[in-house]
This record gives C-alpha cells, structure tokens and sequence, in this order.
C-alpha cells in the first residue's frame, strides 16, 4: 500500500514537471517538440485553436483510444498523468512566466524539465498517454517494431513543424527532443546501480595481475580461459568489473605489470551486488 502511495505521488509530481516544461518554456516560444504539446504548436497556425487546450484535448482523446485499443491495464497505468496533466497545465496558463531567454536555450530547458518528468513517471511503471500511444496502437494493428513507429510519428512531427513554421524552427525543436531523450535517460538510471568498466585483460602475467587487483583495488574477478586465433596459444583472460572511480588505478596496475597486456574495455551499468549495490569501504 505504502508503495502504491508512494508511486502515485510520483506520477503527480512528475506530470507537474512537465507540464512546467510545456507551459513555461514550450507553448511560450513556439518550440516543436515531439509530444502533444509540440503538435498543438504545429496546429496553431492552421487552426487557430488555444495551444494548452488543444494539447490538453489531445491527451484526454489519446487516452481513450489507447484504453479502447490496448486495454484496462495501459489505461490504469495511464490514467492518473491523463487526468493531472490537463489540469496542471490549464492551471500554470493562468500564472505565466516572466521569462525572456532565447528560443534555442528554452528549447533546451523545455527538453531537460519534461524528460525529467517523464522518467520519474515511468520509473514508477505508469506512463504519461499521449505520442507514447500512437505507435502502440499501430503496434498493436499491423505488428510493426514500435521502434519504427516511434521514429515515423516524430519524423510526421517535425515535417508538420516545417509546414507550419520554417526548417530553422524544426531544427531549434529537436534540441527539445534529444535533450528530453537525455533525461529520461539519466532518471531512469538514478539509483539503479553503479555506472561502471567492464575490463577484459590477456597477459602471460596474469596470476601477477591478479593478485595485485585483489590487493590495490579490493575487486575480484573472473578467471576465462582462451586460444590465440592465430597461434592456438592457451591465454588466461582475466575479467573485472570496477566503478569509474577505480578504473584509472586499475589501468595504472596493468600498466606497472605488464605494459604489453591486451586490454578491453566497455561500459557497464545498472551493477548489482558485491562491491556496486552494497559496497565495500574502498569503493
């Protein structure tokens, strides 16, 4: 109970969030973002009608297509930022912002706020409607990748910002959209573990390096074994996974070592256990 609370609470404050990032920074500056607030910008030359009512009408419209389409259980995870977007924005219509910045840098607030909202709203499991359920409907009818889907209902949008406005103002919108991309990343991976290395080392000196790894930087490993493509040569690979904070003083032991060893690295994220979802005091 306490969680399903807890989660509620977050769907609210992250659909007020961005319907901050819409009402101060969006609908103001005629940014064409991707969503339904961008598309109400692209209407507005056309039709005339208010931006926030047209989005708001919008979100309400999708809403029930998607739960006639995909169900009782998108619409209960829907339902909530459905509802408290529309209200939330009629609301902040009604106290503008006094703010006077350029439209690339609003652009780029608007991105940051609204994807900061969106991903504490699916952080929680819930959605926030509208763009989101185009392509899931057409999902759903013709079995197309969403991916794909994705990909055309934004390419749609930026072509109606064009005829709408002008090339430079398309352009200035996705600034929106890859900024907004950004931070829904970031959110999504706030405290779900360690950013990390994953490094893969081959050297003849390996039982060495093992050691010294254990004893200078406390990590543990994984020991592989391996053949050289082209000699047959049997190699010990030695595999490690450590913080970014640690991974300069790893390479520095390698290095003393054995200055000839292979090395691979890669990122790594979204760690779990010994050492990243419970550390030890060297980490």
């Amino acid at each position: 109970m306490k969680k399903k609370i807890n989660n509620l609470l977050m769907t609210v404050i992250g659909t007020f969030i961005l319907a901050v990032s819409v009402e101060y920074f969006i609908i103001p500056y005629d940014i064409l973002s991707g969503g339904v607030a961008g598309i109400a910008v692209a209407l507005e030359p056309f039709f005339h009608i208010d931006k926030t009512l047209a989005a708001n009408l919008m979100v309400l419209g999708l809403f029930f297509i998607g739960w006639l389409t995909l169900g009782n259980e998108f619409a209960g995870n829907t339902l909530v930022s459905s509802l408290c977007y529309p209200l939330f924005t009629t609301f902040l219509s009604k106290y503008p912002a006094e703010l006077t910045i350029e439209p690339m840098l609003a652009s780029f607030y608007a991105g940051l706020l609204g994807g900061v909202g969106i991903g504490i709203v699916m952080r929680t499991g819930a959605s926030t409607g509208g763009m989101d359920i185009p392509p899931l409907v057409l999902h759903k009818m013709t079995g197309a990748k969403i991916s794909t889907l994705v990909m055309i209902t934004d390419a749609l949008t930026v072509l109606l910002g064009v005829l709408a406005y002008d090339l430079s103002a398309a352009l200035v919108g996705l600034v929106s959209v890859f900024a907004s991309g950004f931070a829904v990343d970031r959110v999504l991976e706030a405290g779900q573990g360690v950013r990390a290395k994953k490094v893969q080392i081959i050297s003849d000196r390996w039982e060495e390096m093992q050691q010294a790894i254990s004893d200078e930087i406390d990590r543990g490993m994984t020991l592989m074994e391996g053949y050289g493509g082209y000699t047959g040569e049997k190699k010990m690979i030695l595999l490690c996974v450590v913080s970014e904070r640690q991974y300069t003083r790893l390479m520095e032991v390698i290095r003393r070592i054995d200055e000839h060893a292979f090395v691979i690295t890669t990122d790594a994220s979204d760690m779990h256990g010994e050492g990243f979802t419970y550390t030890s005091p060297n980490i």
